[in-house]
C-alpha cells in the first residue's frame, strides 16, 4: 500500500529517457535510512511578519549598528546591514550557533532527507567522469551547514574507490560552531596542518578523504580540476534594494529613527550600489524594469560568480547551484525568519536569518561576461534535476529496506524534496502538511566547456 500511494506521488517526475546504468548502480545501494523529525520548509512560509513589543536593552550587535551609523554620520546600506546581522565576527546570525533544523530557524534540503545529498553525489560523480577521472580534485562546499550533505555525498559514493581517493574537500565556512559540526558529522580524524590564521584546517573523513576548511573560495588551493556545491549559499549573500522615487531609483537605507529605532530610509544621491543596478538594468529588457518600483540587486552574487568562473575556467571542473529564486529580476524578495516564521527585517537583528531570492539571470550573465571558457546550463526546477539524477529509483531501494516509520519518513522526505505544494497523501493535521519545494528551488551548473554538458541539463 506504501508503495502504490508513493509512485502516485511520484509518477509526474520520472524521466522519460533511459537512465544511465552509471545512476542505477548508485541510487540502487543500499543504505541505512535516516528517519529524522521533518520540520517546516522555509518555502512554504506565510507568515505575515511580527513584531516584539517587549521592552529590551540592546544587544551587542544593535549597539555596533547603531555605533556605525552614529560615525557614519547617517544610514548604511541594507546589503551592509544584512552582512553585520548575518556574519558580524562577535554576533553575527550564522557565526555561534546551530541555525539548522526543527530546533533551529529553518530546515534545508539535506536535512529533509539523506536522498538530496546523495543525487548531487551522482552529480559530481558523473562530471567527474566526463572531465576524464582526474586522479586528484577539489570538492568544495560553500557554505555546507551542518555538513548533512558532504556527509550523504561522501557515504553515497564511497564504493567507488578511485572516485573517493581523488577528491580532497574543502569546506567554505566563517562560522567556528558550523565547523564543529561539520566535523562531528563528517566523522573526521585528527587535525593536520593547522595554519596559524587559523583559516585552514585539515583533517580526514571517516571514509579517508582529506577535508579542509577555508574562510574564502579564494583561500582553496587553486591548480587542481575543481567541482564546487553552492546549495543555499547565495540566497544569504547581501542584498541592496532599490525604489522608483520621483528623482529616480534610490537605494534603501538603514538609519536610526528618533525613538532609537531601526527604520528604513531612501538615499538622498546615487550609491556605491548603483553601478550594480545599472548593469542589472543592462541584462534586462526594458519592458522587464519598466514595470516594477523596485529592484533587488546582489553585487556579492555578480563578484562570486566570477571568482567562480575564473577558478573553473583556468583549472577546469564545474559548479552546482541550487537555491531558490527566480530566472529574471527580483523586485522585493528579503525577509527574516525566526523559528521557522516571518519576522520584520529590523526586528531584534542577529536573532533570525535573513535570505533572499536569488537572481539566476545575474548568475548566467555574470558568468558569460566574466569567460568565455565556460557554459552556463539552466535553471531547471529542483525536480527535474533530482528526478533526472534517479531519485526515484533511489527511493525504490531504500523503501526495499525499512520499516512503516521509516517508509512514512521516505515518502515525507520525497515529496518535499520534488513535490508541488501540499501533499496529496496527507493523513495527518493541516499544521504539519509536508509542502513541495520541488518546482520553487532551481538548479544551475556552470561547467568548462572542455568537459561537455552536464547531467541531467542535455
Amino acid at each position: 500500500m506504501l508503495r502504490k500511494v508513493l509512485r502516485q506521488c511520484y509518477s509526474i517526475h520520472r524521466p522519460t529517457y533511459a537512465v544511465p546504468r552509471l545512476y542505477r548502480r548508485l541510487c540502487s545501494s543500499p543504505s541505512e535510512t535516516a528517519a529524522a523529525t521533518i520540520s517546516i520548509d522555509r518555502s512554504s512560509l506565510y507568515n505575515p511578519p511580527e513584531h516584539s513589543h517587549q521592552p529590551s536593552s540592546d544587544s551587542e550587535l544593535v549597539r555596533h549598528l547603531k555605533g556605525i551609523i552614529k560615525f557614519r554620520g547617517g544610514p548604511i546600506s541594507l546589503g551592509e546591514y544584512m552582512s553585520e546581522v548575518l556574519t558580524n565576527p562577535k554576533a553575527g546570525y550564522y557565526i555561534n550557533r546551530d541555525v539548522f533544523g526543527a530546533e533551529g530557524d529553518f530546515i534545508t534540503s539535506p536535512e529533509v532527507s539523506q536522498m538530496f545529498g546523495e543525487m548531487v553525489g551522482v552529480w559530481v560523480m558523473c562530471l567527474w567522469e566526463q572531465m576524464g577521472q582526474p586522479h586528484r580534485v577539489n570538492l568544495v562546499e560553500l557554505g555546507p551547514g551542518r555538513g548533512t550533505l558532504m556527509a550523504d555525498l561522501l557515504r553515497g559514493t564511497s564504493k567507488f574507490k578511485n572516485f573517493i581517493e581523488s577528491l580532497h574537500v574543502h569546506l567554505v565556512e566563517c562560522s567556528p560552531a558550523l565547523q564543529k559540526l561539520q566535523h562531528q558529522n563528517l566523522k573526521c580524524i585528527g587535525e593536520e596542518n593547522a595554519a596559524q590564521d587559523n583559516d585552514k584546517i585539515t583533517a580526514r573523513s571517516s571514509f579517508g578523504t582529506p577535508v579542509s576548511w577555508n574562510a574564502t573560495l579564494e583561500q582553496v588551493p587553486s591548480g587542481l580540476p575543481t567541482i564546487i556545491i553552492a546549495h543555499e549559499f547565495f540566497d544569504a549573500l547581501p542584498v541592496h534594494q532599490f525604489q522608483r522615487a520621483s528623482r529616480g531609483w534610490c537605494e534603501k537605507m538603514v538609519d536610526v529613527a528618533e525613538d532609537s529605532m531601526f527604520r528604513f530610509v531612501l538615499s538622498p544621491q546615487p550609491t556605491p550600489a548603483t553601478l550594480f543596478l545599472l548593469k542589472r538594468c543592462q541584462w534586462a529588457a526594458p519592458e522587464e524594469i519598466a514595470k516594477l518600483d523596485q529592484i533587488e540587486v546582489c553585487p556579492k552574487t555578480m563578484e562570486l560568480t566570477q571568482t567562480i568562473v575564473e577558478r573553473i575556467s583556468s583549472d577546469g571542473g564545474g559548479a552546482l547551484i541550487i537555491d531558490y529564486g527566480l530566472d529574471g529580476v527580483i523586485s522585493d524578495s528579503l525577509q527574516a525568519i525566526r523559528k521557522h516564521k516571518f519576522v520584520n527585517l529590523l526586528d531584534n537583528p542577529g536573532s533570525a536569518d535573513l535570505s533572499a531570492y536569488v537572481d539566476f539571470a545575474s548568475i548566467r550573465h555574470s558568468a558569460e561576461e566574466a569567460s568565455g571558457e565556460v557554459c552556463v546550463h539552466g535553471p531547471i526546477t529542483q525536480s527535474e534535476f533530482l528526478g533526472g539524477l534517479g531519485i526515484n529509483f533511489r527511493v525504490e531501494a531504500l523503501l526495499q529496506n525499512c520499516t512503516e516509520e521509516q517508509g512514512e519518513s521516505l515518502r515525507t522526505g520525497y515529496w518535499r524534496l520534488v513535490g508541488d505544494g501540499e501533499a496529496p497523501f496527507w493523513e495527518g493535521g493541516d499544521e504539519g502538511v509536508p509542502i513541495g519545494m520541488g518546482n520553487r528551488y532551481k538548479a544551475m551548473a556552470i561547467v568548462n566547456k572542455k568537459q561537455g554538458v552536464p547531467l541531467p541539463f542535455q
